[in-house]
């Protein structure tokens, strides 16, 4: 995977290292990963956005992957989607880039939404894949969410109750996850990122991260979002889903966006979840033709 890239451990100013996939050359393009993933889930991605002519940087979040993951705090803070894009931000210009392109998948997309509030001056454009606002999917939640998505109650639950479950089989918990959402069938995804998928989540630490995540989701982030739900996010932003996924199913995707951001354009394309593996051809084609729009 990642054939040219180079990987770097880049340790930021709280302490804090975050494992780094960096190739190419051109404008930067910042991807962020999203559950149960790491950065691997771009390898189909990445190497076409280099082909376009871009510097593709590809981190780990803090909390996944090879990346730290640092202990928590009461009120979830350390894994609150402001701390998250923080992260991202001093990457960025640790490398020397102090406005990029951002795309972000599932939780990454999270991070993106939080990253282009509170850094809009650091976004020339924004890509969210396969979510709508974290805060419109909590109203609209109906049994058919809760059953699909039974993940975000499951994973809030105080320590060590998930954690507990879940290291009991972390291979077993990870691959059924994969299996849900996608609706392309598990050879979509290379034998090399499910290894590095299952091998982070046999670490508790990870376990333990990714949880904190979900949690911070459920109470401090919602609070951010409420401080600023008026503001709308100023750079364009692209919604891309699946059709065939959960989110594609009980969203009015493109229109929850338009509640959120000025300038609003979406597709929907006929995979499940996980679009950058499903459907990395296609993903690749339209991050291509919306980032050069801002170009």
């Amino acid at each position: 995977m990642f054939e040219g890239f180079r990987t770097e451990r880049i340790v930021l100013s709280n302490g804090i290292s975050i494992q780094t996939r960096i190739g190419g050359f051109g404008p930067p393009v910042l991807l962020l990963h999203g559950y149960p993933q790491t950065s691997a889930c771009w390898h189909a991605v990445a190497p076409r956005l280099v082909a376009a002519g871009y510097s593709v940087i590809a981190p780990d979040l803090r909390g996944y992957g090879a990346s730290d993951k640092p202990e928590s705090s009461a009120d979830h803070a350390v894994y609150s989607k402001r701390a998250m894009a923080a992260d991202q931000v001093e990457l960025m210009r640790h490398l020397g880039h102090e406005r990029f392109f951002l795309a972000g998948h599932d939780r990454g997309g999270r991070v993106a939404h939080r990253l282009a509030l509170d850094h809009l001056h650091c976004v020339k454009r924004v890509a969210v894949l396969d979510i709508a606002p974290t805060t419109t999917m909590y109203e609209g939640t109906d049994r058919e969410f809760a059953t699909g998505y039974y993940h975000w109650f499951f994973l809030i639950q105080p320590a060590p109750l998930p954690e507990t479950l879940i290291g009991a089989d972390p291979d077993f918990y990870l691959k059924s996850k994969l299996a849900t959402w996608g609706k392309s069938g598990m050879d979509v995804f290379s034998s090399e990122a499910l290894e590095e998928y299952c091998r982070a989540f046999r670490e508790p630490a990870c376990v333990a991260a990714t949880c904190e995540d979900y949690r911070a989701a459920a109470s401090i982030d919602l609070l951010h979002d409420a401080a600023d739900k008026d503001r709308r996010v100023v750079p364009p932003l692209l919604a891309l889903w699946g059709a065939k996924g959960l989110v594609g199913r009980l969203f009015d995707v493109a229109a929850s966006w338009r509640a959120k951001a000025s300038t609003v354009t979406g597709q929907g394309l006929p995979v499940g979840h996980f679009l950058p593996e499903e459907a990395p051809a296609q993903t690749a084609e339209a991050l291509v033709a919306f980032f050069a729009a801002g170009e």
